[in-house]
């Protein structure tokens, strides 16, 4: 079976998220582009930069960020993987992406497994605090605009959906009905 090929005009999309931490991150992307490439999108991952990377961990990790802003840049458009890591928030960096890309103009569609849940629903739930608790262990509370993130990203995003083909499919449809963005 042949491979979905980009359209000459393809709109480049950044895949952000914490993918690239996964021993899986090969077919991760892979999937991802696939979706991407089946609705006229072309993906583009972190892990697409060709960095030569040294000894030095900070300077990688200068390099690392230099180049993955430079992405994001390059890209029409975001799709942030904003599913809980390593606890009842997204990932950091991702979080930081998605903040560049709207800072840019750039549409954001987000992701996760578990954003169809109410955030402060879900927040209970992995802490195991009671059904009515408004507040954590530490006595913050607990957002509650019935938003699947905090309002910050839930609000910047064009859509919150609950898996990877609901995002891409929801970023391809906004794509086509809004005007084309200049890089």
């Amino acid at each position: 079976m042949p491979t979905a090929q980009p359209s000459p005009k393809a709109i480049a999309v950044y895949l952000a998220g914490p993918d690239v931490f996964f021993s899986d991150h090969p077919q991760r992307y892979a999937a991802l582009k696939a979706a991407c490439l089946q609705h006229g999108l072309q993906g583009h991952s972190p892990l697409d930069n060709v960095l030569a990377l040294g000894a030095c961990a900070s300077a990688n990790a200068h390099a690392i960020y230099q180049a993955n802003v430079q992405l994001i840049g390059q890209c029409d458009a975001v799709l942030a993987h904003l599913g809980d890591f390593r606890g009842c928030e997204p990932d950091a960096g991702t979080v930081f992406e998605v903040g560049y890309a709207i800072a840019q103009g750039k549409p954001v569609v987000a992701w996760g497994q578990g954003l169809a849940q109410d955030y402060r629903q879900r927040v209970r739930q992995q802490l195991a605090l009671a059904t009515d608790a408004v507040h954590d262990a530490q006595q913050a509370e607990i957002e509650n605009f019935g938003l699947p993130l905090n309002l910050m990203l839930a609000c910047a995003c064009i859509e919150v959906t609950e898996t990877a083909a609901q995002a891409v499919a929801a970023l391809a449809k906004h794509l086509q009905t809004a005007p084309q963005p200049l890089r």
